[in-house]
């Protein structure tokens, strides 16, 4: 890839459709992963052959720069040579054992060491499960039925959780009705448990608790949103969300998911100054490779089997080579941390976008936390859900064709978070910003209102 985007140079995409047109025969949508199948912005979804760094390279040759990063694991980039080589050890003495590993041991201490206001981690397989388990410990720690989540915030695709979700469902539009099911497949009844409120609407959470406050078991949000696009909470509501839970003895439950070791080296939980009761962890603690976890104090956590009568288990959880890969990650950002970093990278890709969509007159608003960013294509600030979704996706769409064209790969909606990772620098930048005022010049003419 050139420092320099002079134009739009000769690609092809054939091999990418032979293969999707050859998925969509054997896998729903052609995608394990709805966003994937790139309905909401047309087109065809390119096929990756390999990765390295900053770079993907699909299977007709193109080559990528990756602000996708795997929807966040990618922290240091990808196929990190200290990662791979941890990943080599653990697959040269076997895949998985159905058995406990020392492996388990060292990255629950690493992750405990970054949050010390957990005592205990539970390993899973994925993020969903991290937060449907914490949900069902949550419940049965507090002996209530009603959760709390917030419109527009995805927690995985557990059933309790499909209630005015994010992420994919959002980007596809489905569910608009407070405590109706954002998918089809879920009992009415299970989303009647699950109570809905505005993020960043204090005084709707204190409404909603002086209500039903004592049935509620847990409030479960992202600190951080990334699943309706980037969403930043405001004090007011983090102690709102602090001071009601505490009050009517509900638990709160960070999904740190996203922002787990991405933020910070503790995450949101030490960026905000967070107390949660239970946190939910997956993508970076993996190094690429699926785990979830959920951890918090001992007393809540020991009420989990075969401790307490919580019952969660898994063949998979804390995989040897899962673990081994989580573990060479934790090891690489405790020894150089690529926080400031990846700030001072955010702030100029941000100063950078805002100075060139100035100059082309389509107004913007950008949405930014350390290395997770979001363009909205709106006129006004965006602090809610209901402000993300006036964005212009017609616009959206205009903007990533573009930038995919001059091979910047940015997140196939307008609704998720972009990600960049300790392998982007000065050249990505410079590329980047290139690449965006080709586009402004070349391809996009409709204006947002």
């Amino acid at each position: 890839m050139n420092a320099k985007v002079t134009g739009m140079d000769p690609i092809t995409t054939l091999r990418s459709e032979v293969l999707f047109e050859r998925a969509e025969q054997v896998i729903p949508g052609g995608v394990n992963s709805p966003v994937r199948a790139f309905r909401a912005v047309g087109g065809t979804p390119r096929f990756i052959a390999r990765a390295g760094g900053s770079r993907l390279w699909d299977v007709d040759g193109n080559e990528l720069l990756d602000y996708v990063g795997s929807w966040g694991p990618m922290i240091l980039g990808h196929n990190h040579p200290h990662v791979q080589e941890a990943i080599g050890v653990a697959l040269e003495e076997g895949l998985s054992y159905g058995a406990p590993t020392e492996r388990e041991i060292v990255l629950a201490e690493k992750v405990l060491q970054a949050y010390p206001g957990c005592d205990q981690v539970r390993f899973v397989s994925s993020g969903t499960e991290a937060t449907m388990s914490a949900l069902r410990l949550a419940r049965g720690f507090t002996g209530r039925d009603l959760i709390v989540k917030f419109r527009g915030n995805y927690h995985g695709h557990a059933d309790s959780l499909l209630v005015q979700a994010g992420s994919g469902l959002l980007t596809s539009g489905g569910g608009t009705a407070q405590s109706a099911p954002s998918s089809a497949g879920v009992p009415q009844t299970f989303a009647a448990l699950t109570l809905v409120a505005d993020y960043n609407d204090p005084e709707g959470l204190e409404a909603l608790f002086a209500t039903r406050g004592y049935e509620i078991a847990a409030v479960i949000f992202e600190p951080v949103v990334g699943n309706a696009g980037v969403l930043i909470p405001t004090a007011e509501f983090l102690a709102a969300l602090h001071n009601l839970t505490k009050q009517y003895g509900a638990l709160l439950i960070a999904d740190e998911v996203m922002t787990g070791f991405r933020l910070a080296p503790g995450g949101a939980v030490e960026l905000l100054g967070l107390q949660p009761g239970l946190v939910c962890w997956g993508k970076i603690i993996g190094g690429g490779l699926p785990v979830g976890a959920y951890g918090g104090r001992a007393g809540i956590m020991q009420q989990v089997a075969p401790l307490g009568p919580v019952y969660q288990a898994g063949t998979l959880s804390g995989n040897p080579v899962a673990m081994a890969a989580g573990i060479a990650t934790l090891e690489l950002l405790a020894q150089d941390p690529p926080y400031e970093r990846l700030e001072r990278y955010g702030r100029a890709l941000q100063e950078g976008l805002e100075n060139t969509f100035h100059r082309s007159g389509i107004p913007i608003s950008i949405n930014r936390v350390g290395s997770m960013i979001t363009v909205f294509f709106h006129a006004g600030p965006v602090s809610t859900y209901a402000d993300a979704v006036q964005s212009n996706t017609g616009v959206f769409k205009q903007f990533f064709h573009g930038l995919l064209l001059h091979g910047v790969y940015w997140p196939p909606s307008q609704f998720e978070a972009a990600f960049f990772s300790a392998a982007h620098g000065g050249e990505e930048l410079e590329y980047t910003l290139e690449a965006v005022e080709k586009v402004l010049q070349n391809s996009m003419h409709e204006k947002t209102g």
